[in-house]
């Protein structure tokens, strides 16, 4: 149940009179001390109803919110802790929790490139010594790959934080195929992760066109001084993606119908994980299935063709199966040399 910042105020306010046992708390005090405490960290000055109370002390005694508190009323007017031990701050984990708490820390470590969750370190550290102590085994139940040693992760954050602030950078960066590295200055939009590879989306000072830049091919970057961001209101990651497959963009080409031969062994595969969201099944027998696709062909495309091997035959459009067979004819030739 979603609980409001003011109720947590309450149950908390609650909570620190009930534990002081050097003083006898009636429902007047109570009401007193939670309007006190909402003025102070809210402002707020008109006080809290007699209602109010009764119905957080019921919650606090209820398992709504888990805390199962042992609140009694003795003189039939003091409220406190039967257990002198008990807090609300202090309950202990369940198994579920604990559970929920491991696949959490296991999910954030993918982020830990950037400063937001470095400055969350420290309480994973926290949080997985908490979970050691209380598990009896602290083997994780989620894992998610990743590559801590992948060139280019220590720009994240600093890239980040440019895109956040608009600021057009100058990037010394060197592609594969170059044999010296070029200035490019730069107005970046986004970060993309594809394959657990990282890249930087955006458009050179005199280009008109979007790019992709791979970020462990960044050498270097530093802001630009003097020069005016240019931002473009047509660029929708979701809309600029929608029709590839990684993040090779053919500018100019329309996506196109891609017919594919699946064989019977990994035709449940790719039924059950569709290759793109426009995935349809044409034809279904004891051979496998046909499917098709709409896509812009690139090079990530042509990749995941390549990795089916033998399981997967390009139909057409002509051209792509032509590609596809001569990239497999140099594959068996570099075999059968």
């Amino acid at each position: 149940m979603p609980v409001n910042r003011n109720a947590l105020i309450r149950y908390t306010t609650i909570d620190k009179c009930l534990r002081n046992r050097y003083r006898k708390w009636t429902l007047e005090d109570l009401i007193e001390t939670c309007s006190d405490a909402l003025y102070e960290f809210e402002g707020i000055d008109k006080g809290v109803s007699k209602r109010t109370i009764q119905l957080d002390i019921q919650t606090m005694r209820s398992e709504k919110l888990g805390y199962n508190a042992p609140i009694i009323i003795t003189d039939k007017k003091y409220y406190t802790y039967e257990d002198p031990d008990y807090s609300i701050t202090n309950l202990p984990l369940s198994n579920q929790d604990l559970d929920k708490l491991t696949d959490a820390i296991e999910i954030l470590k993918q982020f830990q490139g950037f400063s937001h969750f470095k400055e969350m370190t420290g309480l994973i550290q926290k949080l997985e010594n908490k979970i050691h102590t209380e598990q009896n085994q602290s083997r994780p139940i989620i894992h998610i790959e990743r590559n801590e040693e992948l060139k280019g992760l220590e720009h994240l954050n600093g890239l980040y934080e440019e895109i956040l602030k608009q600021q057009v950078i100058i990037i010394n960066y060197k592609s594969f195929k170059a044999r010296k590295s070029q200035r490019i200055y730069f107005h970046p939009y986004l970060l993309k992760e594809f394959n657990n590879r990282w890249f930087l989306v955006g458009r050179k000072t005199k280009g008109e066109t979007i790019i992709t830049l791979a970020l462990d091919r960044i050498e270097s970057f530093q802001p630009a001084e003097n020069i005016k961001f240019k931002m473009d209101e047509t660029f929708h990651p979701d809309s600029y993606y929608e029709n590839i497959i990684g993040v090779t963009v053919n500018h100019g080409l329309e996506p196109r119908i891609i017919k594919l031969a699946i064989n019977s062994e990994n035709a449940p595969y790719v039924l059950t994980k569709p290759i793109h969201w426009t995935q349809k099944l044409i034809e279904q027998n004891d051979n496998g299935i046909i499917i098709s696709i709409k896509l812009i062909p690139n090079y990530e495309l042509e990749r995941l063709f390549l990795g089916f091997g033998p399981a997967l035959e390009v139909l057409s459009p002509p051209s792509l199966r032509k590609k596809m067979s001569d990239l497999l004819t140099k594959a068996y030739e570099q075999y059968n040399k």
